[in-house]
């Protein structure tokens, strides 16, 4: 049996009733329990690892010092830098990376297209373009708003403008290219570019201390992480978690085609709308607090896929943890350290990478066709 007939039959086994799901091969039916287990425990030991290097040395003590501290002293030293600074970053690239490998494999089954990617069909330039409208035009405006709304403005406005471009590439691509990847690709580049003109736009107008922080939406960085910016983000992956398994049954039937989704009872335009939205919410959170982070959302499916197959039961859950275990890798073990004590943006490793990886893919897609190569 060759590979594609394979997929299909992984495919169609996850549209089976539950009957007859019992009675399927015990791998056809769950995620490949191994790999998420072992994929978990790398993921555990990088995050150990990477608190641990620095300019700053941690101890084992600093691991101890919130549980023996006494009274309301603050953290200091060690402790601090580990708690305070190393820790919440650390969970901030692991909650990212695991939000974009997920944004990544929901639009790649939306658009039933491997190469599909928030980055490259704009979404994320949509939501950096509505951030970067806040810090530009409306901080101008002087704008008199209670403290405790000032930290959900920008997160806010960057799912509005992630929502849009999700909106405007579906019906655009639907309107001027019906059925075409390369269309949809096309219609997102060019999404892209209108997005980013504003930005670049919002660059010039912009004043000093605004044009840094633009700088840190273009280049990408988590060095504004904290506690409660790590909580946002994982109460919004728990969010999405409690639907993967219906999103992933129902991207398996859209596989086989909208129309065969609507004879198996999916409803293409609801489900549409919903991956919108979840996708529009996680390049929304992930630009607001870090800024323009790209390509990990197109390369963490397509590892998963090259190991553990297509089925969207697998790809969705691992894609995560592949995301995460990338970005935790790039922003906080190699983008912190290789210049103490300076930090490079974590947006120009992914790019350096991720580039070459869609390079490959092309080569793949045209080899498949049979094309040159």
């Amino acid at each position: 049996m060759n590979e594609r007939a394979a997929q299909d039959m992984e495919v169609s086994q996850s549209l089976a009733s539950p009957a007859e799901q019992r009675t399927a091969p015990v791998l056809a039916v769950r995620p490949p329990l191994t790999m998420g287990i072992w994929l978990f425990i790398t993921l555990l030991l990088m995050l150990a690892l990477s608190v641990q290097f620095g300019a700053v040395r941690v101890g084992w003590r600093d691991w101890l010092a919130p549980f023996t501290a006494t009274g309301d002293a603050p953290l200091a030293g060690g402790a601090y830098v580990l708690w305070d600074l190393r820790l919440p970053r650390a969970l901030l690239a692991v909650a990212v990376g695991a939000a974009l490998g997920l944004a990544g494999a929901l639009a790649q089954g939306l658009f039933r297209n491997p190469m599909a990617d928030p980055g490259l069909l704009g979404v994320t330039a949509g939501a950096a373009c509505a951030a970067a409208l806040v810090l530009t035009v409306f901080a101008s405006l002087h704008l008199a708003l209670p403290p405790a709304w000032r930290l959900w403005v920008l997160p806010a406005s960057a799912f509005g403008g992630a929502l849009a471009v999700c909106w405007g590439l579906d019906r655009m691509a639907r309107w001027l290219t019906p059925g075409s990847v390369a269309g949809l690709l096309l219609t997102g580049l060019a999404l892209q570019a209108v997005t980013m003109a504003v930005v670049g736009l919002c660059t010039y107008v912009a004043t000093d201390e605004q044009l840094r922080s633009l700088t840190f939406w273009t280049l990408g960085s988590l060095a504004g992480a904290s506690w409660l910016v790590v909580g946002v983000m994982a109460a919004a992956l728990a969010l999405v978690s409690l639907r993967l398994n219906a999103l992933a049954r129902a991207l398996n039937a859209l596989a086989l085609g909208e129309a065969a989704a609507g004879h198996v009872g999916i409803d293409v335009q609801r489900l549409r709308t919903r991956i919108v939205v979840v996708l529009a919410l996680l390049s929304a959170l992930a630009v607001a607090w870090c800024g323009v982070i790209g390509f990990i959302g197109l390369m963490a499916p397509h590892l998963v896929r090259v190991v553990a197959g297509s089925d969207q039961r697998r790809v969705l859950p691992l894609s995560m943890g592949t995301g995460a275990l990338l970005l935790l890798l790039l922003a906080d073990t190699v983008a912190r350290t290789v210049v103490i004590p300076a930090e490079i943006p974590v947006g120009i490793f992914t790019a350096l990478i991720g580039a070459p990886v869609f390079l490959a893919m092309l080569r793949g897609a045209a080899r498949s066709r049979g094309g040159a190569v």
